[in-house]
């Protein structure tokens, strides 16, 4: 029996909280579910409820004044995960959140089976992005000449080994620590210390910047070896 957990959902759009409520409802059978509709009265959940599982959180419901609403909200209640959920579908946007403190960003035109899979996989302790957005959105013009000026270099990527390669791959395809380690047919604690490595090697701080540097590399190329 999956564990029931304790989820707020702050969004100031009745439909969409009913249709989130009724995928944590069907998904994770036994949960308690909090709404609200603004960020002032999630802030004050927050702090009545300090054994919170998981906060969904909208990005533009009043007193969010976007993305800084995230970074109040975090800075209240640092040790709980936030994911936020938007129709928002910007590359910037979604990056952004995830480097403000979000653990996630799910896409109000998410399918049902995809907000579940989304959610249960931050709820393992995972990053959720959604990676249609990430490996096909429209970047702007100056962040891709930066890009451009600063992509992985073959000898960094030499520097990886096989296996710290297989798991870079997988994880540029938007593949969670427990998917890769499923695929691999290794343990999730291995994955866990190859990532640690991964990014200490490629000079990066986070998954993302990870994901996004190699989101160019032929893997082909590099795994002859």
């Amino acid at each position: 029996m999956e564990p029931a957990y304790k989820i707020l959902i702050a969004d100031d759009h009745p439909l969409f909280r009913e249709a989130i409520s009724s995928v944590i409802a069907s998904g994770f059978q036994g949960s308690e579910i909090i709404e609200t509709d603004d960020l002032d009265s999630a802030l004050e959940i927050t702090r009545e409820n300090d054994d919170l599982d998981l906060i969904l959180l909208d990005l533009n419901m009043p007193g969010m004044h976007g993305l800084n609403g995230l970074v109040t909200l975090r800075n209240e209640a640092p040790t709980i995960p936030v994911v936020i959920v938007s129709a928002e579908e910007d590359k910037q946007v979604v990056l952004q959140a995830i480097t403000y403190g979000a653990v996630g960003f799910i896409t109000k035109s998410s399918p049902r089976a995809q907000m579940t899979e989304a959610i249960q996989q931050i709820l393992n302790g995972n990053v959720y992005l959604p990676s249609d957005i990430i490996r096909t959105g429209k970047e702007s013009n100056s962040r891709r000449a930066r890009h451009e000026d600063n992509p992985i270099s073959p000898e960094l990527l030499n520097s990886l080994t096989r296996r710290q390669l297989l798991v870079l791959e997988r994880m540029s395809k938007g593949e969670s620590n427990k998917q890769i380690a499923y695929n691999l047919n290794i343990a999730e604690t291995t994955v866990k210390a190859h990532v640690s490595a991964i990014l200490r090697k490629l000079g990066v701080h986070n998954r993302v910047q990870a994901i996004l540097s190699a989101s160019d590399v032929d893997f082909s190329q590099y795994l002859k070896r």
